[in-house]
């Protein structure tokens, strides 16, 4: 392994916007020793915010980079070919785009309401009391559905019904983490039904020749199994704070129409269906703004902030993670295939796991040793928010409701661990079909 100057420090970089993301409480502390709407504060404000550390630190890695190769390099005709504008023109920001329109879709009203129609509709079918029921459904239905609408849009979902029906009432913060915890991970896992929902494997299908039927029996039960086992174990451990009638709905506002709630889902699947190409799944976005402010009687206010937020977050993950191939490659290269899949398990909490499993594409690896990469790409994707590209969206609808001090790392961490273990159980013992 031999780094370039430029690689060398992109690793620092990243290391440290890591190390950042488990400071972000303390900078919030320092921040309330300033007076209210002071810069300072607004300083502090701003470095504790998990969803802009990645772009943040992005913008001095691009400094240093133009300090050590140039702003911008020109060849024959003026075509950019190098510097740190160069670098910039190679990556690919879809995803990020992809992941900004999509939740600010997956929020609006009418999206919400379906969904918690399917999830009070499976409810109904569980045998236990009402708010467990619920509780139960929409940790299973909801990521689930991930494998279809795609994972950004499943936990948006179902995140968004986890703050209105539990986290906005009276439950405790070991609640608070476990289920969080076990959203991430079942998104994680619950988007390997299908080959095109799932950002770590959206990263190798084409490559690999994976469809359908490739990820049902080779990843897709083994998942669903998971998350069932992990929601089933979760809900009567906490049966004490899952009893009770279900808090009720607001009132006072109107339903959407049936054709409303239709022409949200033809933009979500035209969205869906076009995420490969950036410039025109954004001009069906552009429709859609104009769709909601021309029916705003059925809409509440779109989560732009929100969602732009998370896209800034996986902008600049994106540009610190196109310089950790030097040291990535070389690991997983040498890999044995069960240290391949804790490897990748381990690996990806500290780096997203599209990225992980687009890297160790490259390298030649056997038909076990791809299995053991993706399944343990997704097995850790609920680790911590960086692990899967969905978790900032999920993140940013919940931390308001853990107080002051938000979600912390280590919170999220212990959360997640056993989810990720009865994941591991499943990936590791069950058979492919």
């Amino acid at each position: 392994m031999n780094p370039t100057a430029i690689e060398l420090a992109g690793t620092i970089i990243f290391a440290i916007a890591v190390l950042h993301t488990f400071a972000v409480k303390q900078f919030e502390h320092w921040g309330h020793h300033f007076p209210e709407g002071s810069m300072m504060r607004n300083l502090f404000h701003y470095l504790a915010e998990v969803e802009a550390v990645f772009g943040m630190w992005a913008a001095v890695f691009l400094a240093i980079y133009a300090a050590l190769g140039g702003f911008a390099t020109y060849g024959e005709g003026h075509v950019l070919n190098g510097g740190a504008l160069g670098y910039l023109q190679s990556l690919n920001f879809t995803e990020p785009a992809f992941v900004f329109v999509i939740m600010c879709m997956a929020a609006t009203k009418p999206v919400i309401e379906l969904s918690e129609m399917a999830i009070k509709l499976v409810a109904k079918l569980i045998p236990v009391p009402g708010k467990m029921a619920f509780y139960i459904s929409a940790l299973i239905v909801g990521p689930l559905l991930g494998s279809f609408i795609t994972e950004p849009a499943a936990i948006t979902v179902t995140a968004l019904i986890l703050l209105n029906n539990f986290y906005k009432h009276h439950m405790s913060k070991k609640f608070k983490y476990a289920t969080i915890g076990a959203l991430f991970v079942n998104v994680s896992v619950g988007g390997t039904l299908t080959h095109f929902a799932a950002p770590p494997v959206l990263m190798v299908a084409g490559k690999y020749g994976w469809g359908i039927s490739h990820m049902i029996t080779q990843f897709g039960w083994k998942a669903a199994v998971a998350v069932v086992i992990t929601t089933i174990i979760y809900a009567v451990y906490f049966k004490s704070e899952l009893t009770g009638p279900m808090p009720e709905s607001k009132g006072g506002q109107k339903g959407s129409p049936w054709w409303l709630i239709l022409t949200h889902l033809v933009f979500i699947g035209g969205v869906v269906y076009t995420a490969h190409y950036l410039s025109f799944f954004m001009a069906l976005f552009v429709f859609f703004l104009g769709l909601c402010k021309v029916t705003e009687q059925y809409q509440e206010s779109l989560k732009l902030r929100e969602s732009l937020m998370v896209g800034f977050f996986l902008g600049g993950l994106v540009t610190l993670g196109g310089v950790q191939a030097w040291w990535l490659k070389e690991i997983l290269a040498k890999m044995s295939d069960l240290v391949l899949y804790f490897g990748a398990t381990g690996l990806t909490a500290i780096t997203d796991n599209a990225a992980l499993t687009y890297l160790g594409s490259l390298v030649d690896l056997s038909d076990s040793a791809k299995y053991n990469l993706v399944a343990g790409a997704v097995s850790g994707g609920g680790l911590t928010v960086i692990a899967n590209a969905p978790n900032p969206a999920g993140y940013g609808i919940l931390k308001e409701s853990f107080g002051e001090e938000g979600i912390t790392p280590m919170g999220l961490l212990l959360g997640a661990l056993f989810p990720t273990f009865i994941v591991i159980l499943c990936f590791q013992l069950l058979p492919s079909l």
